[in-house]
């Protein structure tokens, strides 16, 4: 079986105990040597043959699992964050499928969610942004047509940018171009949760600027929009005067 886990944000505790647990057991671990943090490998038996997915291509860790299934071992592909969020496991599992080797996949903690609990916010505020968007600009690697930046930016909803901080300068232009204001609260995090992680508050005509001050080139999340701010209305949920199905309004 080829287990697809989750390394979680960065913080090597914050990887889920069902992916520990396999990493424990595991016979073959190849690793995003990139982003995951090396120190889950600590997690290894020592016997464990262990692979860089970084140095290798896509048939090449294919073929690590097509030599090693026959044996009946345990194989982890690590993937940073969670799998589904630019983890390229579609194309994985499908060379897979066409091997006829079993694969489960792990869930982990995304680096978006690390990013918020950096920061002390909530994507979600009433009245302010009911939608997450994550997304990327385009870079090397084409994004489709109606996904480009300043279309997504039209929605003025709570945006976390992955792969973007080498693209920072075209970002804040297409952002404004889209519908963000000039002065609409951004964040730079780097290295979300790591023990090196920096946050950078700033805004989003500020953003090229607050990164190059910084030296942020790469590995870093760029959050846009105005749940970064104070400004909200209370949720309904907890609200006295508010009716559901497990609590009756109070009078006020």
């Amino acid at each position: 079986m080829v287990y697809f886990i989750g390394a979680g944000p960065g913080a090597v505790d914050l990887i889920t105990v069902k992916g520990a647990e396999l990493l424990k057991k595991a016979d073959v671990i190849i690793y995003a040597g990139s982003l995951v943090n090396p120190e889950l490998l600590n997690y290894a038996k020592k016997d464990c043959k262990i692979f860089n997915s970084a140095t290798m291509t896509l048939e090449e860790v294919i073929d690590v699992f097509v030599s090693e299934y026959m044996s009946e071992k345990i194989m982890v592909r690590l993937h940073t964050g969670d799998p589904s969020i630019y983890g390229a496991i579609k194309e994985q599992m499908d060379l897979l499928d066409e091997n006829k080797i079993e694969y489960s996949v792990v869930p982990g903690v995304s680096s978006f969610c690390g990013a918020a609990a950096a920061l002390n916010v909530e994507y979600t505020l009433p009245n302010v942004s009911q939608t997450v968007i994550l997304s990327r600009m385009e870079g090397r690697t084409p994004v489709p047509a109606d996904e480009e930046i300043a279309k997504l930016a039209s929605h003025k909803a709570s945006m976390v940018l992955f792969l973007t901080s080498s693209l920072i300068e075209q970002l804040s232009v297409k952002l404004i171009d889209g519908g963000y204001t000039a002065d609409t609260p951004a964040a730079i995090v780097y290295k979300a949760t790591w023990p090196d992680q920096k946050i950078i508050k700033t805004t989003v005509s500020q953003l090229a600027e607050s990164a190059k001050e910084n030296n942020i080139t790469k590995t870093a999340l760029i959050l846009i929009g105005d749940f970064l701010s104070s400004e909200y209305d209370r949720s309904k949920l907890y609200d006295k005067t508010f009716t559901h199905e497990f609590r009756k309004a109070k009078e006020s």
